[in-house]
């Protein structure tokens, strides 16, 4: 009750602003590594860093935690070519792996839906794998967690999923990497022109898959 009763009220406030003030004397009285240092310590662990990396990645990243953090910390720590490879390695790891998961334990579920606009888009998405599986992850807006459940829910073919994960994640993940390797002071101006028109190639894809009827599918009931 007493520590209960030390953080309430105005106390509250004062251990609050001396937390605070303990953070900001830490940061400007300790030395901390430059980002350039932090890399050297990464590279003198040997094989071991990039491995332990790579298996953690593709762990975290099969639940719904996003995998921006990752990306970001690969081109910091690794360089942009060797983080970008890591990357996209574990990215295409975890995502056969949840798309597995959610294949085993849901089945194409889309599919048993019914008749309507579901089971109708269903099949455009399945109609169109490689293109409909790529162009959604060309689209920066689209989390990459419930984007391998979705399709796990559907028909798409294994092999349409794992070419489009693996060529679609290519210019967004390239342009966080770039992003974390601009902390050491390299970075790309096209970095932003490579993002935003992957993006925009998405969206069209997206649209594509989603509103243009293939041969032999009915269109949507209302």
């Amino acid at each position: 009750m007493a520590a209960l009763r030390l953080t309430s009220g105005p106390t509250r406030w004062v251990v609050l602003a001396a937390a605070v003030l303990a953070v900001v004397v830490l940061l400007l009285t300790v030395p901390l590594p430059t980002p350039l240092e932090v890399r050297d310590r990464v590279a003198a662990l040997g094989v071991w860093a990039p491995v332990t990396f790579l298996l953690v990645h593709a762990v975290v990243t099969t639940s719904p935690l996003p995998r921006t953090a990752f990306s970001l910390s690969a081109g910091l720590l690794f360089g942009p070519w060797v983080g970008l490879a890591l990357c996209l390695v574990a990215s295409t790891v975890s995502a056969a792996a949840a798309f597995a998961l959610v294949r085993r334990l849901g089945g194409r579920a889309a599919r048993r839906l019914g008749a309507g606009r579901v089971r109708v888009l269903e099949e455009r998405i399945s109609a169109r794998g490689l293109l409909a599986v790529t162009s959604a992850r060309l689209v920066p807006a689209i989390p990459f967690a419930p984007l391998n459940y979705t399709f796990g829910l559907t028909s798409v073919r294994w092999r349409h999923y794992l070419g489009g994960t693996a060529v679609g994640l290519v210019p967004g993940t390239s342009a966080v990497v770039l992003l974390g390797d601009a902390v050491t002071g390299t970075l790309s101006p096209s970095m932003l022109a490579v993002f935003a028109v992957s993006g925009a190639i998405g969206v069209v894809g997206v649209l594509l898959c989603t509103y243009a009827p293939t041969a032999g599918t009915a269109e949507p009931e209302e």
